[in-house]
């Protein structure tokens, strides 16, 4: 089966010089019109944004006919390897030269690694102007910016006005206010479902770390060795609103991008959705939730361990050794909501000795060890952490571990066959290997490219079938 897919396109206006969001009530001629699918690509064209509809109060993922490659490097750049880094140094991470680098994003994304990094940048800062009331200098560190005099420069080239300026056009209604921390808009895709995301979530929560109160979702951060609370609920339409109490706001930008990860918010998933719908095994589950995203991770090491501790394990007992790993090994955050105590355990102070400590099984304890290590190394080499390839090298990780951190890591191809809530919903569709279904046992290539995206309703529908199994 062949699936194709649209993108969300921005519309640049020739005779203007400015580019809008779909939706925008500006009406030039047909003729006048230019295309672009990311406000970093009508950018790099050299549009600036159009102040009425305002392109980057909403979300802009990369579309999902980027090779796997690229959206690598995105969320490389994401977490910030181009802060301090250059395009040259991110094209050796991953193996290939700058010039071709650039030649694969111009192609799929119409913008250069430095273009994209330069937009993202621009646009975080922008929301921050419209939404809070930090100073200018504040902002623009938080936004990423090695000085002020850059900051000014790229807001300048982008918007065609100092931050100062821009923050004199925000409307009364932008300004959020919050009690206590800082309040923050994250832009979501039309039809986003907060509801599965949260509950998907909710199923997987490490104790102590993570917990879900009504609609809202709470996890405990760590932020330069020091604790943090972050705080996500429904907001208004087309976005979530976040709350952020953290010790300072330099680099803020990258943990509302990690947050952005853990929900789903970096990929057009609606696509994806259309197809699975007239999917013949999949179409019924799909269409109970179509605004599923797949859930992403906070980190790989808190995943890699999740994953780990759940192999063979009945939900309660993964739930006491992760609770045992987080109390022994987390650090102790005081005054914390109900339900949080810890930030989970950094990579680099997790050994086997540690682990030793709190009884875990030796195998389990080798793995999460070499797990550690393995990720230590990678953060301290590289910066912005480690690939799910150089992860599955690693001796203690098997295929269905391989398989579950490139679910959770954002790779759209992957799926974990052996995850539980998979099998279960699997066996319930008549399609598991056991079954006596005259319906043939799928393979994840039947869904291709969306296998990720199945993964995760086939994930949310066997949660369903767990929960109403607990209850009778």
């Amino acid at each position: 089966m062949t699936y194709t897919w649209t993108m969300t396109t921005y519309s640049a206006v020739v005779t203007t010089g400015i580019y809008c969001r779909p939706g925008c009530g500006a009406k030039p001629l047909a003729r006048n019109v230019r295309t672009f699918e990311l406000p970093a690509a009508a950018e790099a064209a050299g549009f600036r944004a159009c102040h009425r509809c305002r392109p980057y109060r909403v979300a802009g993922p990369v579309g999902s006919g980027a090779p796997e490659l690229v959206c690598q490097v995105v969320q490389m750049i994401i977490d910030g390897a181009l802060d301090d880094g250059t395009e040259a140094e991110l094209a050796g991470r991953v193996g290939m030269s700058p010039r071709h680098l650039r030649r694969l994003f111009l192609k799929h994304l119409g913008a250069s690694p430095d273009q994209l990094a330069r937009s993202r940048r621009a646009h975080f800062a922008r929301r921050l102007l419209d939404d809070t009331d930090l100073t200018v200098i504040d902002i623009a560190f938080a936004s990423g910016f090695g000085s002020l005099r850059q900051f000014n420069r790229t807001m300048q080239e982008v918007f065609r006005a100092s931050p100062t300026d821009l923050r004199s056009r925000r409307r009364r209604a932008d300004r959020l206010a919050a009690d206590g921390g800082l309040a923050l808009r994250l832009p979501v895709l039309p039809g986003y479902d907060w509801d599965a995301v949260r509950t998907f979530l909710e199923v997987r929560a490490l104790p102590g770390v993570e917990v879900i109160e009504g609609d809202t979702y709470r996890r405990t951060i760590s932020v330069g060795g020091a604790p943090g609370l972050l705080e996500i609920s429904p907001g208004g339409e087309g976005y979530l609103l976040l709350r952020a109490h953290l010790p300072h706001w330099e680099g803020l930008i990258h943990v509302v991008g990690r947050v952005g990860r853990l929900l789903g918010l970096d990929t057009d998933h609606a696509a994806g959705a259309a197809a699975l719908r007239a999917d013949a095994v999949l179409g019924a589950i799909v269409r109970d939730r179509p605004g599923l995203a797949v859930p992403g991770a906070w980190s790989a090491f808190e995943i890699g361990v999740w994953a780990i501790l759940s192999r063979g394990r009945d939900p309660g007992s993964v739930a006491q050794w992760l609770e045992a790993v987080v109390t022994s090994l987390g650090t102790p955050v005081p005054g914390l909501p109900a339900g949080l105590t810890h930030t989970f355990p950094d990579a680099e102070v997790v050994t086997s000795a540690s682990l030793a400590t709190i009884g875990l099984p030796t195998d389990d304890a080798t793995a999460v060890a070499v797990l550690a290590t393995a990720i230590a190394d990678g953060n301290n080499a590289a910066g912005c952490g480690t690939s799910v390839d150089v992860l599955a090298a690693l001796p203690v990780v098997d295929q269905d571990l391989r398989d579950y951190l490139a679910f959770r890591l954002g790779q759209r191809e992957a799926f974990p066959l052996a995850d539980a809530s998979l099998d279960a919903a699997l066996a319930d569709l008549g399609l598991h290997p056991s079954s006596t279904s005259p319906h043939p046992t799928p393979t994840p290539e039947q869904w291709r490219p969306w296998q990720a995206l199945s993964a995760a309703h086939l994930m949310a529908h066997g949660d369903t079938l767990v929960r109403q199994a607990e209850l009778v």
